[in-house]
């Protein structure tokens, strides 16, 4: 009976799959929104009965993906069984949701690192040089629309066509950005859904409690020695600190907003003020600055034990 159960549900959470799948590659403007969920099938069914039955849906699942759409819907049905797989497995043993949106980052960034090589080994096409083209013909083109009411290259187009040279460089950076977020938004969606269906899941701890590591203080403060010292053009050592320094400082903003938000509750003042903090934070560039600070300060002297003990 147990057999029959997972074979049916399986079967039919593959089914779900495709039907998404299908819809998110030929019906173009539903694909923003369903690329969110495409993972979904593949963490509820692991979630449930654990990996290795997770890996035959996933082998199921990319054989008709490559049935039904030939490659077009391959790499999404590898991303999102990978991820899927490596979140559900992750939920059933009941690891803290920190961890398993750590361990789904690793697996989405693993698949899209694999996914970007195998474009490049196998049908020589350069996602980011594509890209990077793409950026080059709108800023020709605004360019040529300057130029025909009479007025002369920008120092903005110019700093443009600086960035656009940098974003070469700057895969594994775009790479890791979108793996983790993809894993924390995934895993919200997965959570809400869970829920509604009476599953068992463990809860994101309060934002306020997060907290990175603080050995990666360490690497800011040597990255942005380096970052600012200056090294020479074109090196493998530019490439690592140009991927590696905004990633820091994004860890360093993200412990920042949590000191924020722990203040705010240790205070009792409204959630509102925080959030409304964080969301400006994403535009002014002035609040990321204080909140990148709190974040050193932070993690170099505990601010937010300090402040728990003075509310205590």
């Amino acid at each position: 009976m147990q057999q029959t159960r997972r074979v049916t549900e399986g079967a039919v959470l593959s089914g779900v799959f495709i039907v998404m799948l299908l819809l998110a590659v030929f019906v173009p403007f539903l694909s923003m929104i369903l690329l969110w969920f495409l993972p979904l099938p593949f963490i509820l069914f692991t979630a449930r009965y654990g990996w290795k039955p997770g890996i035959v849906m996933a082998v199921v699942s990319m054989l008709l993906s490559v049935f039904l759409t030939a490659l077009t819907g391959l790499p999404f049905a590898v991303l999102s069984a990978v991820g899927g797989i490596a979140m559900g497995e992750m939920m059933s043993r009941r690891k803290e949701a920190l961890l398993t949106a750590a361990a789904a980052s690793v697996a989405y960034i693993g698949g899209l690192t694999a996914l970007y090589a195998g474009s490049v080994l196998l049908l020589q096409v350069d996602p980011i040089s594509v890209l990077q083209d793409i950026m080059r013909q709108s800023a020709e083109q605004a360019q040529s629309m300057l130029s025909s009411l009479g007025q002369e290259s920008s120092v903005e187009l110019e700093q443009y066509g600086d960035m656009i040279d940098r974003f070469g460089r700057m895969g594994p950076l775009l790479i890791v950005f979108t793996g983790v977020l993809y894993a924390f938004l995934t895993q919200f969606i997965a959570h809400a859904v869970m829920r509604r269906m009476n599953m068992e899941v463990e809860a994101f701890p309060p934002f306020r409690n997060w907290n990175i590591p603080r050995s990666l203080l360490w690497y800011y403060l040597l990255t942005f020695i380096v970052y600012w010292v200056g090294v020479e053009e074109g090196t493998a050592v530019q490439t690592v600190v140009w991927n590696l320094f905004p990633l820091l400082e994004t860890a360093m903003a993200l412990q920042g907003f949590t000191v924020i938000f722990y203040y705010c509750y240790s205070k009792s003042i409204p959630k509102a003020l925080p959030i409304l903090l964080l969301v400006f934070g994403l535009i002014l560039p002035f609040i990321l600055l204080l909140a990148r600070m709190l974040g050193i300060i932070d993690l170099g002297f505990q601010l937010k034990k300090r402040l728990e003990s003075d509310t205590k």
